[in-house]
């Protein structure tokens, strides 16, 4: 137990409305009488051993960071090998590469990109480490060692790098704080891109347009997909924003997608395939350069491109360096984190409604669920706060917040049951304004809590026995389709179907994993 679910754990054995007198009895009695046993001390054990993976993981992020210096969030695994080979303390033949191929397995994909992210670079080292002579702990702090001593960095390009990584956070953060919505996104991208070109890339004036692959409905005699632009900077959204590509138009956004890699065109003038949006501009004002990045999720399929032209800029010498093209990679990944990162949360949403359509008939006494997501918080004051994205009556009514009402701590004292359940990621039983209440936790992969269920069950003390069941059954199989949507949104590993319905596309999926995980409950109880 951590401290807030011990605190939790405590004020459920106490009860509501306790004398202090009682409580200073329980802390002295439990002082008393307390002795570690042999399982409590392998659990301690256990959490000594999650610090010091904690603390290892920072300091290889700290490392990769070095390594990434123009922050384009990966790594050349052809570099890191190359280095690791020449690394010889307590090293034993052949390691680098039987790490490489236990990589391979678990992310065949690396294979075929060549590239590590912060989560591969890790298992790489670790790889490594484990086959060192020796203690693992030791071996990873020689490798990091050395690994830190043959980078080395000029003041300039740490300073460019660590601007850079702020630019990326604010991308990351505005996913975390739009409330489902990807508009604070596009915006964050846009602001990350326009910075950069002020501060690191000759003032250039930049056009940026993000385009998504979707499959070609409206003629498919063109294609099988087409790119359909979603945003793009202020000045050119008469031109280009809501346009559709077909893959028998000009252009090399396909290409990239295809090849997996950008594409620079220097000097468009002179390609001769390239398609221009806006077809007011004179053919000789035509001139500038074009990067089209390939959007890639965490398996590396294509979804879609990033792309940056200059063509706003008449000046002669617009084209794109090798650190501007590689952190403009790292915007690309850093929005391809945000995307997915609402994407997830909508599925888990999505599944929580179907979890609570199944719940509804089967438990009559529950008056009313309201559905909130945890955010990070506004300001200083305050570390994250709810937000009410679902609201649910006793029938199953549903209403969605398309303005979502947000509630911080110091402003809602009555409803600090569910600021409890967020710090202890653990269900609360309480009473709140003449009625009991059910807050419950739906977690994210590292255990903390994502979604919270404020579940109404009116005047009643306690559910009937039957609807309780029913109750702890949805929550169990919630939880379970919640981290399954989150794995297969951020692993980097294929994700596992059961039923043949779920190889479809992904918004159908979610509607029927709650179910799948139903079904295959009700299998294993037969």
């Amino acid at each position: 137990l951590n401290l807030p679910q011990f605190v939790q754990l405590i004020e459920m054995f106490l009860g509501e409305d306790v004398s202090l007198p009682t409580v200073e009895k329980l802390v002295a009695f439990i002082k008393e009488e307390y002795k570690q046993t042999k399982e409590e001390e392998k659990e301690l054990e256990k959490v000594q051993r999650i610090c010091r993976l904690a603390q290892r993981e920072l300091l290889l992020e700290a490392l990769f960071e070095k390594w990434d210096i123009n922050a384009s969030g990966f790594v050349d695994l052809e570099d890191v090998d190359a280095v690791l080979n020449t690394f010889e303390e307590g090293m034993t033949e052949g390691a680098v590469g039987k790490a490489k191929e236990q990589l391979y397995t678990h992310y065949p994909q690396l294979s075929r990109v060549g590239k590590l992210s912060p989560k591969t670079f890790q298992a790489l080292l670790e790889s490594v480490a484990s086959q060192c002579t020796g203690d693992e702990d030791e071996a990873i702090d020689n490798l990091v060692e050395f690994l830190t001593g043959i980078v080395e960095r000029r003041p300039t390009e740490c300073l460019r790098s660590l601007t850079r990584r702020r630019w990326l956070h604010n991308i990351q953060l505005a996913a975390e704080t739009s409330r489902a919505s990807m508009e604070p996104v596009y915006k964050a991208v846009f602001n990350a891109l326009s910075q950069d070109a002020e501060a690191h890339g000759n003032n250039k004036k930049l056009s940026a347009y993000i385009a998504l692959l979707e499959e070609n409905k409206r003629a498919p005699e063109r294609g099988r997909i087409l790119l359909h632009y979603v945003a793009c900077t202020a000045d050119d959204a008469p031109y280009v924003l809501n346009q559709t590509l077909y893959k028998d138009m000009k252009g090399v956004s396909f290409a990239a997608v295809e090849e997996g890699k950008p594409i620079h065109v220097p000097r468009v003038q002179l390609h001769g395939n390239i398609h221009f949006w806006n077809h007011d501009r004179p053919v000789e004002e035509r001139k500038g350069s074009l990067l089209v990045l390939p959007l890639h999720d965490a398996r590396w399929r294509a979804f879609g491109i990033l792309g940056l032209d200059t063509l706003q800029d008449q000046r002669d010498q617009t084209i794109f360096l090798t650190h501007e093209i590689s952190f403009y990679q790292g915007v690309s990944h850093a929005f391809s984190k945000a995307y997915h990162h609402i994407c997830a949360l909508e599925n888990v949403l999505q599944m929580a409604t179907t979890a609570l359509d199944w719940l509804y008939p089967r438990a009559p006494s529950i008056s009313a669920v309201i559905v909130y997501r945890v955010e990070p918080g506004t300001d200083e004051t305050c570390s994250y706060a709810l937000c009410k994205m679902i609201t649910t009556d006793n029938i199953g009514h549903k209403e969605i917040h398309s303005s979502p009402i947000l509630l911080v701590r110091k402003k809602n004292l009555l409803r600090d049951y569910l600021f409890k359940c967020v710090d202890s990621s653990e269900v609360v039983y309480t009473s709140a304004c003449g009625e009991h209440h059910i807050a419950v936790p739906l977690r994210d992969l590292s255990g903390q809590a994502l979604v919270i269920l404020d579940i109404s069950i009116g005047h009643d003390q306690k559910l009937p026995p039957h609807e309780h069941k029913d109750l702890q059954k949805m929550l169990k199989m919630a939880q379970a389709a919640c981290s399954e949507i989150l794995k297969t949104s951020s692993e980097e590993t294929e994700p596992t179907y059961i039923l043949e319905a779920e190889h479809v596309a992904n918004w159908r999926r979610v509607g029927i994993l709650f179910h799948r995980f139903m079904l295959q409950d009700l299998r294993e109880c037969i």
